[in-house]
């Protein structure tokens, strides 16, 4: 089910499902945010550093992938379309992400707080920093 989506949106605009671009995003479903340097990792030198950079580029473009930004560094995910809505916790010692669990009272909230100021949000992003549960409990 993925793969057909993945295909609708590289064929609406233009391109094709190729071999590297599925791999690339197989190695994106079902995981945490991954840094480049991970995904690189694990593509296992079956693809070079300049193509996966490439497909990545071309996946955030077209709205396959997004950033979650962590300061002035990045990880990258599979966008809504993929996993569904959601928002982040992240871990400010061991720099960790975990993915909040769905809210409809929280997003229910976001939209009541924009409407108020008469904004038409298109959408949104909400990141809390904090200690994961192993941080915390090291620092105790």
């Amino acid at each position: 089910m993925q793969h057909n989506n993945l295909k609708a949106i590289l064929r609406k605009n233009g391109s094709s499902l190729t071999r590297t671009r599925r791999l690339i995003f197989d190695l994106l479903d079902g995981q945490d945010p991954q840094s480049m340097q991970v995904l690189i990792s694990r593509a296992d030198d079956q693809l070079d550093r300049a193509t996966i950079y490439r497909t990545i580029e071309l996946f955030e473009r077209l709205g396959i992938v997004h950033r979650v930004n962590i300061g002035w560094k990045y990880k990258i995910e599979l966008s809504d379309v993929f996993t569904g809505h959601h928002h982040h916790l992240h871990c400010s010692k061991c720099g960790k992400i975990l993915d909040l669990p769905s809210n409809p009272m929280l997003e229910t909230m976001i939209d009541t707080l924009a409407t108020k100021v008469d904004f038409a949000p298109r959408n949104h992003v909400l990141e809390i920093y904090g200690l994961c549960p192993a941080c915390k409990q090291a620092g105790s």
